[in-house]
């Protein structure tokens, strides 16, 4: 799927590439006596009330005391205070550019988990599991490096001829149109999406695409870092035409020429920040008008060759970008896109072709993320099997490791935090009555979906052998890109997921009015049942505050209830809110996480009032929760009001290579695990009482400083 295919809002994305179906996102000690007060310089931590009489599990686990750096005070630097000792101890596995104490782990837990069950069905032993033998088939296809060494690069032999047959303007269509049926990216992307201004309905999408560096930027930044990535790009580009066979001398003007048709792409595309504005990505047409603006591409020849040939209603997300590429099917000579065209098929291929190409592919993410070794062979299966076949690879997941308890407990969570949305519309002194009547008919329209899809997936028709990795690859993601294009024209089908339920994430769809909880998400530390309450409101709560904030966030405050594209803002409160947006924005344009990089306080501004939005919420909740039936207990020296800051903050503790944390800067939505946390406690009030944090300490925004949206 293309990276801007929809207004997705998740809760957190790696640092590392965007990954496609080609090429592969502990246990608190017992509570103990009081801590041992921060350095005399700190305030010591105290409770802002007396703790509540509390008839609770006495083996309740509170904060990870391990994880804490006493020698900072809470007011002064809080992610530092709660994660210090954690960051110190904690080193970044080789095969990793970050590791997140939350998000990491789990995931790797997981991935063996899923890696038990693939060798388990490899093996034959399927246990009735659907389309066990497909993805016992599929991994051992993937783990069979032998037959990989000798007969990938011959595998590609068809999709190269095709190439190699690019003479003219037809023959450029029909090859760009081949790798699209593949789901290998060149040029632009095409693919479904549900029509912002009616909901209801799937049309085809055209976008922007065709960059092999991490976004349009990387192409005209002056400074050294994206100078030497340029520079590494190149090489890396012509080293990979010589392993298809170029000699050097042709592989390296190759490379310039690939440079200069993605640096002239790059050029028409938009901006990280414009994506992020569903009006400015919204321009449906019909294929006449597509043809309109774009006459000399043969759209009528390039959707017969991806096999939908009455596809009519189309949004083009990015009318100049199909502009550009439009006059560039003329002015690029058929050699040149040639070139560039194996380049592409290279690229997306190269992480599944023999050694060679794993390291030189491998070698330029780490000039990317600064990770140091290459993850093992079966990390990188588990991943590509995930992508292939997800639902199918869930659902013995989901018997193992998704307990009615959670289910449960998530459902119970969602419906206290909503309560409190509900709570805060109410007494918001900013919106008036039509603009908070809108707001609560959006509120009780969203929909949850937790635990698994109510209808899995179905991969009947997908054929998979254990001959070769390469065609099932192939197989798999045509199959994935027909399933897709079969879409347009149809209904939405309000029971897909856009996540495997395995994902350690979850995410909010304004165009769907949902949020979805995945299966993976819902584990310690996130949430455990012999956890605190007040720890799993901080984590998991913050979670489900986080993705309902978005649904009035910056973009998703642009649909109405019924997922549309429309303005249901009076003019004065919409100009309230944006100035609210504004003084988020510039909070977070003023951090520096490395080097001289600033975070972009537009590009994260979505994530950024989710983030403060969730945490007030997820309080709310836990206040009223605890309130009515006090079940947190005074752990390790902590109140339950500080028990739930310490378990939010506790579960974005992380390492990141400085690498890996400037492409995150450079390209995410999210601002970096510290400013996650510190960024948003600096504007809560209920934060500072719990801690007696006293006006004027680092951790304490008041006045004009201070930032309140939700």
């Amino acid at each position: 799927m293309p990276p801007f295919r929809i207004v997705l809002r998740r809760l957190v994305v790696p640092a590392g590439l965007v990954a496609s179906v080609w090429a592969c996102a502990a246990e608190a000690p017992p509570p103990s006596a009081a801590p041992t007060p921060p350095s005399a310089s700190a305030a010591p931590i105290a409770s802002a009330a007396p703790a509540p009489a509390v008839v609770a599990d006495p083996n309740l686990k509170g904060p990870d005391e391990a994880a804490l750096d006493r020698s900072v005070a809470p007011c002064d630097d809080f992610y530092q205070f709660a994660c210090g000792g954690w960051m110190k101890a904690t080193p970044i596995p080789d095969d990793e550019a970050s590791w997140v104490r939350s998000f990491s782990v789990i995931h790797e837990e997981t991935q063996k988990s899923l890696r038990a069950t693939l060798e388990r069905e490899a093996q034959g032993d399927t246990r009735g599991d659907a389309y066990g033998q497909q993805l016992g088939d599929l991994w051992t296809s993937c783990m069979d490096e032998d037959a990989i060494e000798k007969h990938a690069l011959a595998d590609l032999k068809s999709e190269l001829g095709v190439i190699d047959k690019v003479r003219d303007a037809k023959s450029l269509v029909a090859a760009i149109a081949h790798m699209h049926s593949l789901g290998l990216g060149a040029a632009f992307s095409m693919d479904s999406e549900i029509d912002f201004k009616d909901a209801t309905q799937m049309i085809a999408g055209v976008s922007q695409s065709g960059l092999g560096l991490p976004e349009r930027d990387y192409y005209f930044r002056d400074d050294a870092r994206a100078k030497d990535i340029r520079a590494a790009y190149e090489k890396h580009v012509a080293k990979t035409l010589e392993l298809l066979g170029d000699p050097a001398p042709r592989a390296e003007a190759g490379a310039k020429t690939v440079m200069t048709m993605e640096t002239e792409l790059a050029g028409a595309s938009m901006t990280n920040v414009d994506l992020r504005d569903p009006q400015k990505i919204y321009h449906r047409l019909d294929k006449a008008g597509l043809m309109g603006i774009a006459p000399d591409f043969a759209w009528d020849a390039y959707l017969a060759g991806i096999g939908f040939p009455d596809i009519t209603a189309i949004n083009v997300g990015q009318p100049e970008f199909v502009k550009t590429l439009d006059a560039m099917t003329k002015s690029v000579k058929p050699a040149d896109w040639r070139v560039y065209l194996r380049w592409h098929l290279a690229k997306d291929a190269s992480p599944w072709l023999t050694r060679a190409f794993v390291d030189e592919w491998f070698h330029f993410r780490q000039v990317l993320t600064g990770t140091k070794v290459l993850q093992p062979r079966w990390k990188r299966c588990v991943q590509s099997v995930d992508r292939m076949m997800g639902e199918a690879l869930a659902q013995p997941f989901v018997k193992e490791h998704l307990g009615d308890d959670g289910k449960r407990a998530a459902s119970d969570m969602v419906a206290a935090i909503e309560s409190s949305m509900k709570s805060d519309l109410e007494s918001l002194s900013w919106m008036d009555e039509p603009t908070r009547l809108k707001a609560e008919e959006k509120l009780a329209a969203i929909a949850n979906k937790i635990g698994f899809p109510a209808k899995w997936r179905s991969y009947e028709g997908l054929a998979i052998d254990r001959a070769s990795f390469v065609h099932n690859a192939e197989r798999a993601s045509a199959f994935e890109v027909k399933r897709q294009l079969a879409k347009v024209g149809k209904p939405v089908d309000k029971n897909e997921w856009e996540m495997t339920p395995p994902t350690v994430n979850a995410y909010y769809e304004p165009t769907m009015n949902e949020m979805v909880f995945p299966a993976g998400i819902l584990q310690v530390p996130f949430y455990g049942r012999e956890q605190a309450p007040a720890l799993n409101f901080g984590a998991i709560g913050m979670v489900v505050g986080h993705e309902l904030t978005h649904g009035f966030d910056d973009e998703g405050r642009q649909f109405d209830a019924a997922g549309n594209l429309r303005d249901w803002w009076s003019p004065p409160v919409s100009a309230d809110f944006d100035k609210r947006a504004a003084c988020v924005e510039h909070q977070y344009d003023a951090y520096v996480p490395v080097d001289d990089q600033h975070i972009k306080g537009k590009l994260t501004l979505g994530e950024n009032i989710a983030d403060l939005g969730g945490l007030r919420l997820s309080f709310a909740a836990f206040e009223r929760t605890e309130k009515a039936h006090p079940a947190t207990p005074v752990l390790a020296g902590f109140t339950p009001a500080q028990q739930f800051y310490v378990g939010f903050a506790q579960a974005w503790c992380a390492n990141y290579r400085p690498e890996a944390l400037r492409l995150l800067v450079a390209t995410n939505p999210h601002s970096p695990p510290k400013f996650r946390v510190d960024g948003p406690l600096v504007n809560l009030p209920e934060f500072a009482r719990a801690f007696q944090c006293a006006e004027g300490t680092p951790m304490v925004h008041s006045g004009a400083a201070r930032c309140d949206v939700w």
